[in-house]
């Protein structure tokens, strides 16, 4: 059965892979579609993508704000691979998945043959040296009629090195199945040198149809090692008559008529090699007005796409090292920043501590009850901050469950009234008497709302008259739920508005940790919804928490407008 997938490059779900098979696939908002994705901007029923006639249709299902393809809006289209899917703010990436499907590694299916004698040359016929500074000027150069379609090879491997890739292996698949049906040879593999062990491992493979998925590819490793000891692209001829090959064992039975050998040269080192071999009979070839061989304009091309493939792979390597070294800076910075706040909290209960160590020998109760307000307050504190990370630092889909959001709410009333009275601040609560059980996940909601809570009680705390309003509700027109958080504190600076949910970014002094909203915003973005603030200096502030409503059937409602 015909197989391919959709990965999300760009969007909530970022990372996350689709299978698809021959039945037909939905894609929306709501709980019914096979791929759900959690954006505002997508419809309940958005598109489907469909098997027809051995091809994958996408198809628009009348959506709010359409669906594109490579940045054009359709209605339907045939998917080939590489096609960018573009639903609301998502992104989806799709990939024939044909290749994937097999159940043998490209390294059993490449046969790396053993060192012969490296003075014996004989299969060697020409060879092409490297023109790093302009590797397609020998190809335009060439007199011969081929080189204006060697450009178009060209041009289009630099497109697809230019596209967004899941990985160094699907862009060097890419490139080689250009490669194998430009120059019409039946097989070819890329080799690449392990920049730890410093082996050469096979890293992708492609041949034609006719030739059995399962078959092993030999590539003679004398003609290998000679392309990474001179860095230079040869062509063989006739290479089953070359005295290094065992008739055994060896490429002789593969029937390989001519082969091409190029180096992958980066800017700095020999990255790996390009191997393209010829087994057709040359009859057949010439029967069918083919080419017999490969020609000297096609090995100077494929120099040139070594390069070019080498400089991909070259810089997806430097890709990952800087994503690997801003993790690492990010790591460090939050491992600093986690530590500053731990010390302060661990401060506050060793400070707890010694009151009630006081108390106890000096028999006074007031002071052991003081001394346990001190500790338990900073227990708390440790244990909002570890639930934050935990919460902000994983990956996670909401926990779906029939609850009901003015129970929910009032749950975080309960818990934050005493904090509230504490503060002098008035915690009022009014929620919507016509809501109605609703699809959501209640606790992640609640740890939303909980720290939007605390936040306005932490805002208004010192303030004439602190009031802090809770309401709830639903908005037919968009069909959202909606929580609003209003308080009339001083408000927040407009400059300062911006910045307020990302990481560590407090306007709490060292009273706060700078994860409650960051936490909040990622749980509501979960649900496929957001957060929205209105504030003006002086005045006060609202959050309001907005997702779509799920219906009993796992259906959602509108888009936002």
């Amino acid at each position: 059965m015909k197989r391919a997938s959709l990965l999300v490059v760009q969007g909530v779900e970022q990372g996350a892979r689709f299978e698809i098979e021959g039945r037909p696939i939905s894609m929306g908002r709501g709980l019914s579609n096979e791929i759900r994705l959690h954006d505002t901007e997508v419809s309940r029923v958005h598109a489907t993508v469909e098997l027809q006639d051995e091809a994958f249709v996408l198809a628009d299902r009348k959506s709010s704000n359409g669906t594109f393809v490579n940045g054009k809006p359709v209605t339907t289209h045939t998917l080939v691979d590489g096609d960018q899917v573009q639903l609301g703010r998502t992104v989806l990436l799709f990939s024939d998945a044909e290749l994937e499907d097999q159940t043998i590694s490209i390294s059993d299916r490449v046969q790396l043959l053993q060192k012969h004698d490296p003075a014996d040359r004989s299969s060697i016929i020409s060879q092409v040296g490297q023109e790093p500074k302009n590797p397609a000027a020998s190809v335009a150069a060439d007199d011969d009629s081929h080189s204006p379609s060697n450009l178009v090879v060209l041009y289009r491997i630099t497109e697809e090195v230019a596209r967004p890739t899941v990985s160094m292996d699907q862009l060097l698949q890419r490139i080689l199945d250009l490669t194998i049906e430009a120059i019409g040879a039946d097989r070819g593999c890329v080799l690449l040198t392990d920049p730890l062990t410093g082996e050469i491992r096979p890293q992708a493979i492609s041949q034609h149809s006719a030739i059995a998925q399962d078959a092993r590819m030999p590539v003679s490793r004398t003609i290998v090692d000679y392309v990474f000891k001179n860095n230079q692209g040869v062509r063989t001829a006739d290479a089953q008559h070359d005295s290094r090959f065992d008739a055994g064992r060896s490429i002789v039975q593969a029937g390989i008529r001519e082969a091409m050998c190029v180096p992958m040269q980066g800017r700095h080192e020999l990255m790996g090699v390009i191997y393209v071999d010829i087994t057709t009979p040359a009859d057949r070839l010439l029967s069918a007005g083919k080419p017999a061989g490969f020609r000297e304009d096609q090995l100077r091309m494929l120099v040139a796409i070594g390069r070019q493939a080498a400089l991909a792979v070259e810089n997806y390597r430097y890709q990952q090292a800087i994503v690997k070294a801003e993790r690492l800076a990010a790591m460090g910075q939050t491992i600093a920043t986690l530590s500053h706040h731990i010390k302060n909290i661990l401060q506050g209960i060793r400070g707890g501590s010694y009151l009630i160590d006081m108390g106890l020998n000096d028999h006074n109760e007031d002071l052991v009850r003081k001394g346990w307000h001190v500790v338990e307050k900073n227990q708390n504190k440790i244990y909002n901050l570890v639930m934050d990370m935990l919460t902000f630092s994983k990956e996670r889909q909401p926990a779906h469950e029939r609850a009901n959001l003015n129970e929910t709410v009032a749950d975080v009333i309960e818990l934050m009234q005493a904090r509230a009275a504490e503060c002098s601040v008035d915690l009022k609560y009014q929620p919507d008497p016509n809501l109605q059980i609703s699809t959501f996940d209640s606790e992640g909601i609640h740890r939303a709302v909980l720290n939007i809570v605390t936040n306005a009680i932490d805002a208004v705390e010192g303030s004439e008259n602190a009031v802090v309003l809770v309401e709830t509700g639903h908005h037919r027109e968009t069909d959202m739920l909606w929580v609003s958080v209003s308080d009339n504190g001083p408000g927040i600076p407009e400059d300062q508005r911006a910045k307020i949910f990302q990481v560590f970014e407090s306007t709490k002094g060292a009273r706060g940790t700078g994860l409650g909203l960051a936490v909040s915003q990622k749980i509501l973005r979960e649900h496929g919804g957001d957060i929205s603030v209105e504030s003006q200096t002086g005045t006060g502030s609202r959050f309001v928490l907005a997702w779509p409503r799920i219906d009993d059937d796992g259906s959602s409602g509108q888009t936002m407008s």
